[in-house]
């Protein structure tokens, strides 16, 4: 509860730290509104491959095939590209349908990866999600070009809805170019801020149903089968469809994360969605935030995307190289360091394009000396969940 009402809050504290006397430190610091929704549906990514990869133990490298079906189906059924849907279909009900379109397809590659195990499991998702992507990218039907991928067309300009599909009074449109605004007490939400709110309530409801089916009897196997699948068998689970029924459950999720990512960009690329490197991506925030742990990658994405923004070379402002620049003096600036570089020249060095670089330093020191992850090492230090030792050690045995 502390850290959704943390996230309820931070539209709220991004406003007020960014029009203060420390407005510069802020804005260098903070991640941007728009920064904030990637992290939340792209969280909603890494939590669906924790999901499977970390409760069950079978690392699901080719996951990116999901996030990429959910995406692209989204926008398709924007564009009149699929039969029996019109362009206008409301985009919770292209949610959903892109979600089961990916459930179905984990049938499909489940089916034949959960014969093998290991790193052969993971190669073989790998090879399903490469094939995916090499297809995509050569099919003309999802645009003109499809190595750029396709882009909403002018049936969607007012933006997706999200809410009760049909009732318009009861969605609000998210969308990185157009959206809806809100006037809350005097104040005017704006487009990044409404979709914020909304794309955090769907992360949160999945999270939820996710959270739940962990701890159900089916997630106890899912447990099992991670920590000693032979024995799961020799009690008489069949170990098979537990596997296959998780890895449907977390394509799921992975399909509603992509068509939340399509929902606010508008715009999908094979690159952006179906390569290997978007899975890659979902397993450092599952390393860095705590794998098996489900909300961890929240907080490791988080942490990455935040690092790699402060780190970043943004011409309008924010990160560190930005605020250096601004905030010290052209005489400290133009100094000459040993070796005949200025220390403008040194920062530009150290920092411009490096953010990638700086993260992959972390990772290391991460699985070297903090291999639980961030939350992880948390709940290893209190001894337990922090829903349940943290009021203990605040208020005692009260």
């Amino acid at each position: 509860m502390l850290v959704i009402l943390a996230l309820v809050a931070y539209p709220a504290v991004y406003h007020l730290l960014t029009n203060s006397p420390v407005a510069n430190l802020a804005v260098a610091v903070l991640p941007r509104m728009d920064s904030m929704v990637a992290v939340l549906y792209f969280a909603l990514f890494a939590m669906s491959f924790d999901f499977i990869s970390g409760y069950t133990g079978y690392l699901s490298f080719g996951h990116a095939a999901f996030y990429g079906t959910g995406a692209y189906v989204v926008i398709l059924i924007a564009n009149g590209k699929v039969p029996l849907l019109p362009p206008g279909t409301p985009f919770v009900v292209s949610l959903l349908i892109a979600a089961v379109l990916a459930a179905l397809l984990a049938v499909v590659i489940g089916l034949v990866s959960f014969r093998l195990t290991g790193v052969y499991f993971a190669m073989i998702t790998l090879g399903f999600a490469q094939v995916m992507y090499v297809f995509v990218r050569g099919w003309d039907y999802v645009a003109s070009n499809p190595r750029d991928g396709p882009a909403v067309g002018s049936t969607h300009a007012e933006g997706f809805g999200i809410g009760i599909p049909f009732v318009d009074q009861l969605n609000l449109a998210i969308g990185s170019f157009t959206g809806d605004t809100v006037t809350l007490l005097g104040h005017e939400l704006g487009t990044y801020t409404v979709s914020f709110y909304m794309v955090g309530l769907v992360v949160l409801l999945s999270y939820f149903a996710m959270q739940r089916v962990i701890h159900s009897p089916f997630g106890r196997v899912m447990i099992a089968i991670r920590e000693n699948e032979e024995r799961a068998e020799a009690i008489g689970y069949d170990t098979f469809r537990y596997k296959l029924g998780a890895f449907v459950m977390s394509a799921f999720f992975g399909g509603v994360a992509g068509a939340l990512f399509a929902g606010f960009r508008r715009s999908v690329t094979p690159e952006n969605t179906f390569y290997f490197l978007v899975t890659g991506d979902a397993l450092l925030a599952s390393i860095i935030g705590g794998f098996g742990t489900l909300a961890g990658p929240l907080y490791g994405h988080l942490f990455d995307h935040g690092v790699r923004e402060f780190l970043s070379n943004r011409g309008q402002g924010g990160g560190l190289l930005p605020y250096l620049q601004e905030t010290l003096s052209e005489g400290l600036l133009t100094t000459q360091l040993p070796g005949g570089i200025s220390v403008q020249g040194f920062i530009q060095a150290a920092l411009n394009g490096h953010a990638s670089l700086y993260v992959g330093i972390v990772f290391v020191l991460v699985v070297l000396y903090v291999p639980s992850g961030i939350l992880g090492t948390v709940r290893s230090r209190l001894g337990g969940k922090l829903s349940e030792t943290l009021p203990a050690r605040v208020w005692g045995d009260r």
